[in-house]
């Protein structure tokens, strides 16, 4: 059996082989695209669970979540996250099994029923605050799935029994924007964080919203949000609250740009918003409210034409109205059936290739600013970029990392707030323009970059299952390129695997870095 392993091992090899064909890629050091903003994921539900483990635990999680230090051998100890999005509680914790929601899906509240407000709540999530703050994090975002219970029409987190719009009384908007002000100043004047933005809705859109789903969440019409933005506005002017107010995490690019498995309430959101016609829902000149619209990247990734069709369209669309794109959340669901839908946690690099494909089309074709994975840490299935293995209600485990969180790092680590994406020209053997050639959804897949202190940075994407040799000229007369490489190779998670002045090799389904000295 030991020789056939062997003998298999050699025929697997001799049959991948190298690709015959062969590209050079050119940066267009003349075409700037978008800047790009940060890459990052959410605490949701996680930490507050695992911000209570053991301090060397809590390290390791932190090293690998938000690092960009190198060990003693350029190993780059983590994936350098430059934005964590922190889940505000509304308080379905403190309700119990009263309040519908799974018990590992609850969240606490920092508002008590007596008005008051407890800054002992949420102290495994601020551990993780403030960790991130440690390692370099400059960037934080706090959103909400639902307004505190005691302000909502049945009294819990999520839209039990409901309809389709807000699960919010009449009279508590204001108290809601209230709140919001009291937490970012409270967790400012506790943890010494400051959060850039506030997302007061989370996917208002989804359809799973009608039913009330086991989580903290709630539907919105668009003139829900839109007057829960202005109150929220009002209140951060009056307190010089420079925390930006960001819309509205739609679940789905498709209700963005139209109508999609709901009502004309909840649709057409860029245009509603942000065309001054929409008189009683236009956000444009709002207090705090930059031009930019966030959304979630689930469902659109198959088939892989379409993925590229819509965020073209995506794109078009936003520069029609002056707007920006940020990409806030994505995890694997069912209809991602290329590798086998959400069901079941994947260490290998079939996910990690998957998602660093939709990376890809989100940055390039959607032009998007910003990129976050959904859960940093999770269970047996599709939506953490760490493992938890625990037998008692995450009170206690072990974080095991995974491809995937070292996929995204090929991008996270490496491409730096304020980076500037460039355009890629692609010539084959003849000198001839590939077209389209910086996108084979199967094959090789490139974006270019120039970090804010002048370094080019070039991720290359080989879908494929055989290496490809290209050439990657230098630009800037800059003297070699650093490789870091991500693939299923036992180590590889972002290993320094040498320079180039040019002629690569790029390794079958991998993910590989150039950096330039």
């Amino acid at each position: 059996m030991k020789k056939l392993s062997i003998l298999t091992g050699i025929i697997i090899s001799f049959s991948l082989g190298v690709s015959a064909q062969h590209n050079t890629y050119r940066i267009n050091t003349d075409k700037p695209m978008q800047k790009i903003m940060h890459f990052g994921a959410s605490d949701a539900w996680s930490m507050q669970f695992t911000g209570l483990w053991p301090e060397k635990q809590q390290n390791q999680i932190a090293d690998w979540l938000f690092s960009t230090d190198n060990d003693t051998n350029g190993q780059p100890k983590g994936i350098g996250l430059s934005v964590w999005r922190f889940n505000l509680g509304a308080g379905s914790y403190e309700q119990g099994d009263s309040s519908q929601i799974n018990s590992g899906t609850r969240t606490e509240c920092f508002l008590q029923p007596n008005g008051k407000y407890d800054w002992n709540k949420q102290l495994g999530q601020r551990n993780f605050l403030k960790l991130a703050k440690q390692r370099g994090v400059k960037h934080f975002l706090a959103f909400m799935n639902s307004s505190p219970v005691y302000f909502t029409k049945n009294g819990l987190a999520t839209n039990t029994g409901r309809g389709g719009d807000i699960n919010l009384r009449e009279d508590c908007y204001n108290k809601v924007a209230k709140f919001a002000a009291n937490v970012i100043k409270g967790i400012e004047k506790h943890d010494s964080i400051h959060f850039d933005y506030l997302s007061p809705v989370n996917e208002p859109d989804g359809h799973w919203n009608w039913l009330g789903p086991k989580q903290e969440g709630s539907p919105a019409t668009n003139r829900d949000i839109a007057k829960l933005t202005r109150a929220i506005s009002k209140e951060f002017h009056k307190d010089h609250i420079s925390t930006n107010i960001m819309i509205d995490e739609s679940s789905d690019i498709r209700c963005l740009l139209g109508t999609h498995m709901t009502s004309w309430q909840r649709a057409n959101q860029i245009r509603t918003f942000f065309s001054k016609d929409s008189t009683a829902t236009y956000l444009g000149n709002t207090y705090g409210v930059p031009n930019v619209m966030m959304a979630h990247s689930y469902w659109t990734n198959t088939p892989v034409k379409y993925m590229r069709e819509i965020r073209e369209n995506l794109r078009d669309t936003l520069k029609k109205y002056n707007l920006r794109y940020w990409q806030t959340e994505l995890c694997i669901m069912s209809n991602d059936e290329e590798i086998g839908g959400g069901g079941y946690f994947d260490y290998s690099m079939r996910t990690g290739l998957y998602v660093a494909r939709v990376i890809h089309h989100d940055l390039v074709y959607g032009n998007a600013e910003s990129w976050s994975w959904w859960r940093s840490m999770g269970g047996d299935y599709k939506d953490g970029l760490i493992r938890v293995l625990s037998a008692d209600n995450w009170k206690t485990g072990k974080a095991i990392d995974s491809k995937l969180m070292w996929s995204i790092g090929n991008y996270s680590r490496f491409i730096r707030p304020e980076a500037q994406r460039y355009d890629i020209d692609v010539t084959n053997e003849e000198n001839v323009k590939v077209k389209d050639g910086e996108t084979e959804p199967y094959g090789v897949m490139t974006s270019a970059y120039r970090n804010a202190d002048g370094s080019w940075v070039v991720v290359f994407i080989n879908y494929s299952e055989k290496s490809r040799s290209i050439t990657l000229p230098l630009p800037d007369h800059k003297a070699s390129w650093l490789l870091y490489r991500t693939s299923d190779v036992t180590g590889e998670n972002l290993k320094p695997v040498g320079s180039s002045t040019g002629e690569s090799v790029l390794e079958p389904c991998s993910i590989t870095t150039f950096i330039t000295k």
